[in-house]
């Protein structure tokens, strides 16, 4: 095991690392902006470094920073945790080339898992389903035409280094598609650094499932089971429950077995999520895969009682896995509602401010990852995230009444959240029965997403 971890990032996923290191006996260090000294991360690693301005372009980001400050603190490790370097192939190749363990996937698999169009290969090589769409980026709007007529509207446009539902775009005609295009290629190169677009068919009263899986690079590899994360706005995750209300045993075990052939396939080695679309036929395609620990892997450790952090911080020092996949159980289910500072009813307009009340719920079954603190000021620079609220019941029905509850008891007030949001969607008719998909939001609540 390690004897000391730099942790790369910040907030609540910085706190839970932190967390699964003093259980594990590993000393942290952290980094910070300005703008983050007084965050809750600072004062409870066993060291703290600040590595620049409060934009993270100039801290969280800033690669040479970060690695100056893991040489002076002389760790062996850095946990990039989700978010700004956590998938960044270029940064795992430097923490190796000084001798620091990335706590991640090799840089190669990175890379290609980067590439949407890589990914997709190697998924139809390992004989899963894809999205029908275009086998190469797409030179011009003109291509994108062709091939959309080809395949036929509705199409979505997605960046190849795409994430966070940004250089997406969908489109229903030649006109609207033409468009559309130069839309997604000019905000794709502003976010990643790359234009590159392709095409897929439009999938339309689908959901968004995805699958937990953990491997230890020494042919050992499970699943943990499935995430249900179609509650969304803007192609980003709102809510996400395990299990699926949507998925039975026998679709739980295809889509386990199509993620596990996934990560044979590219010889993946650590936590990461494949994710799928799944139709209202029950026909599944693959999405995409995601080389690190996910915003909402809290619901996979309700149910399964499996600490991630844990396991991936064991499989970067070399551990092997201590679990098969005959040991795996699941025991209830659990949800979890993404707390942001936006104004759902805006737009999802952010809310950065100053938080002045701050109300914790809590009981049976009630799980709270935050960083947030009466007095907290939230500044415009990084992701909205306050906090993830996670419910647990023996069954959904009683999963859903906690989560009411919590909700309820949730209290934030100097910036506006999307707990309201929250609300409205644990009571709605159509979301307790389990009956929704990527378009809730529009189709139930009239809110554009």
């Amino acid at each position: 095991m390690f004897d000391k971890i730099l942790i790369a990032n910040r907030g609540e996923i910085a706190l839970r690392i932190i967390r699964a290191c003093r259980e594990l006996g590993v000393k942290t260090v952290a980094v910070y902006s300005t703008a983050d000294r007084l965050s809750p991360h600072v004062e409870l690693a066993d060291e703290a470094i600040c590595i620049g301005d409060s934009s993270s372009q100039d801290s969280y980001l800033r690669i040479p920073n970060i690695i100056s400050a893991a040489e002076v603190a002389d760790v062996e490790a850095i946990h990039p945790g989700y978010g700004f370097l956590a998938e960044d192939a270029h940064f795992a190749e430097i923490c190796e080339s000084c001798n620091i363990r990335f706590i991640g996937p090799s840089p190669p698999v990175l890379e290609m898992l980067g590439d949407k169009q890589r990914a997709r290969r190697a998924a139809l090589g390992a004989g899963i389903p894809v999205i029908p769409g275009s086998d190469s980026t797409l030179p011009d709007e003109t291509a994108a035409v062709e091939t959309a007529q080809k395949i036929g509207y509705p199409v979505m446009l997605k960046a190849v280094a795409g994430g966070g539902g940004k250089g997406m775009r969908r489109a229903h005609n030649d006109i609207s598609l033409a468009a559309a295009f130069l839309n997604a290629r000019a905000e794709a190169e502003a976010a990643f650094g790359s234009g590159e677009i392709y095409l897929e068919k439009l999938l339309e009263d689908i959901r968004h499932v995805e699958i937990q899986i953990l491997a230890d690079g020494q042919g050992n590899a499970v699943h943990l089971g499935e995430r249900e994360c179609s509650i969304q706005r803007k192609h980003q995750k709102l809510m996400e429950e395990s299990p699926s209300p949507a998925v039975d045993g026998r679709l739980r075990e295809a889509l386990g077995e199509a993620a596990l052939k996934l990560i044979r396939a590219v010889g993946y080695r650590g936590v990461g999520t494949v994710e799928f679309l799944l139709d209202p036929e029950g026909e599944y395609y693959f999405l995409e895969m995601n080389g690190r620990i996910q915003v909402e892997h809290p619901v996979t450790e309700m149910v399964t009682a499996i600490d991630l952090v844990r396991a991936q911080i064991r499989i970067a020092a070399g551990e092997k896995l201590r679990f098969r996949q005959k040991d795996v159980r699941f025991r209830g289910h659990a949800l979890e509602c993404r707390i942001n500072a936006e104004d759902p009813w805006n737009g999802f307009t952010p809310s950065p401010g100053k938080v002045d009340t701050f109300r914790l719920p809590g009981g049976p079954g009630v799980r709270i990852d935050t960083h947030i603190y009466p007095g907290f000021v939230i500044t415009p620079h990084y992701d909205s995230l306050l906090a993830k609220l996670i419910a647990w019941g023996e069954d959904r029905f009683a999963a859903v009444r906690v989560m009411s509850r919590a909700l309820e008891e949730f209290k934030i007030e100097g910036v506006k959240t999307t707990i309201p949001l929250h609300r409205a969607v644990i009571r709605h008719p159509a979301f307790v029965r389990g009956d929704f998909d990527t378009g809730f939001l529009e189709k139930q609540l009239g809110i554009k997403s």
